[in-house]
């Protein structure tokens, strides 16, 4: 904390914040300084404490508000402060877009340095609140208390709980009690299981020494259909599981597919257990313009169904398809842009490293109907090779939806190789976007922007991107 020390405490007091950065934290500059503070809203004047020093930068928070931004409004949700998410609820959501469609300018500026045309204003989600078709809960048998429930003298705290990790800790979960995120029954199944596994004494997870019978519980909701799937994760088999499953589908009938799973591995995934069925199907489906996405418990799918939509339509538009193009589909998931796009084209190649979502791909191109797309699992850099374009064709337009991480450098010189004549690349980290896209400046130029975002109350933004050939 050498550096802080330097810092005159008279420095850091009635410091006016300026601006949202990245990962949703504010910045100020003190004396030359960089200070990067979480808590605040740009405008508020306030009094720092510094919490961590580096050498190009401290971090801070606000000890004392001497006045608020303009930009502020109440937030809705009791957990707001000490849950993980939603971290942008104290912002209106007119200021929440502001800073998002900052954050794509910036980014796409400062990192690409390409030349970009005029970018439109970011569309709104159609939904702010209950956006979510997936939440993931965690059980753990030491819960976080907050300072009032700890200076709390009048009851007393249950610690087993079952909600989400407080920022920053792995082992640290907050009881939810409402959360707005999913629609319900989302919060009444939530509460129900805890509930019921208090009422039974089963065992809540300990995250530190992993043990337990109940460990991680998996809500799945599709609003375009109704269908609602629940999956509970323990760690070992038990005679107390089943009677649990009865007890939560003789309150909700409405579940249509109830599943478990048994974990003891050192982190929650399941991707390579098997998931048990217990009732109804091991599938739910959500429908967008009268196609049917199959959705098992290991399918991806975008979790803002309402705002997929719209930024697959602006990828679609991006895409500008006549009828007679052949499209490469790269990290297609499941398929759904594929799918989406594929009466608009003549061919749809679609690849994916995860074999689950690429089963789920063929699937779900055949419950629709669809012929004339093709699908194939594997390493993005592996399996874009001059062979397999040879195989199947150059592409005419190429769309490109990575991870957080982006592309590959191989895939980025493949891309360059192939000379698309359009590509569409959609991102959820302009960040890493605009790094692939000064690599691609080599061949190509940036045509349209379009930021959407999919994530209210949340610094998350997505953006897309459509490119030709120069």
């Amino acid at each position: 904390m050498s550096r802080a020390k330097n810092i005159p405490v008279e420095a850091l007091r009635n410091v006016k914040i300026q601006d949202l950065v990245a990962e949703g934290k504010c910045l100020v500059r003190v004396d030359n300084l960089v200070i990067f503070v979480s808590q605040v809203a740009p405008g508020d004047v306030v009094d720092l404490r510094v919490t961590k020093a580096k050498k190009s930068f401290l971090e801070a928070v606000p000890v004392k508000f001497h006045s608020y931004s303009e930009q502020r409004t109440t937030p809705f949700c009791q957990h707001f402060g000490v849950c993980g998410g939603c971290k942008w609820q104290h912002l209106t959501y007119d200021a929440q877009l502001h800073y998002k469609q900052q954050q794509v300018v910036d980014q796409l500026t400062r990192i690409g340095k390409v030349a970009l045309p005029a970018i439109p204003f970011i569309l709104a989600s159609p939904q702010r609140t209950y956006y979510r078709n997936k939440l993931e809960y965690t059980f753990s048998d030491n819960g976080w208390l907050t300072t009032e429930q700890i200076n709390d003298d009048t009851r007393q705290y249950n610690r087993e709980v079952l909600g989400f990790h407080t920022p920053a800790r792995f082992d640290k979960i907050i009881d939810v009690e409402h959360c707005w995120l999913q629609p319900e029954p989302s919060n009444e199944i939530r509460l129900f299981i805890r509930d019921y596994a208090h009422r039974h004494l089963l065992a809540f997870n300990n995250l530190v020494r992993q043990t337990g019978l109940l460990r991680n519980l998996i809500i799945r909701t599709a609003q375009s259909t109704g269908e609602l799937m629940v999956i509970l994760q323990c760690y070992h088999a038990s005679e107390a599981i089943e009677p649990l499953l009865d007890a939560l589908y003789a309150k909700f009938p409405s579940i249509t597919s109830l599943n478990y799973v048994l974990n003891s591995k050192g982190n929650e995934t399941f991707h390579d257990l098997d998931v048990i069925t217990y009732r109804g199907k091991p599938y739910i489906e959500e429908a967008m313009e009268g196609l049917r996405f199959r959705i098992g418990p290991k399918s991806f799918y975008q979790t803002n169904s309402e705002g997929a939509h719209q930024l697959y339509k602006v990828a679609r538009e991006f895409a500008d398809l006549r009828g007679d193009e052949l499209v490469y589909d790269l990290y297609t998931g499941a398929g759904t842009i594929a799918s989406f796009v594929a009466h608009r084209a003549r061919k749809v190649i679609g690849v994916e490293y995860v074999a689950q979502a690429v089963a789920d791909a063929h699937v779900n191109a055949e419950i629709n109907g669809i012929t004339n797309t093709e699908f194939y699992a594997g390493d993005m850099k592996d399996i874009l090779t001059a062979e397999f374009t040879a195989r199947h064709g150059r592409p005419d337009v190429l769309i490109t939806d990575p991870p957080r991480a982006g592309m590959h450098p191989d895939v980025v010189a493949r891309l360059l190789e192939l000379r698309a004549p359009r590509i569409v690349y959609i991102s959820c980290n302009p960040a890493t976007q605009a790094r692939d896209l000064e690599m691609l400046d080599a061949a190509y130029k940036v045509t349209r922007v379009q930021p959407v975002d999919m994530f209210p109350h949340t610094h998350h933004v997505e953006n897309v991107v459509a490119l030709e050939l120069k």
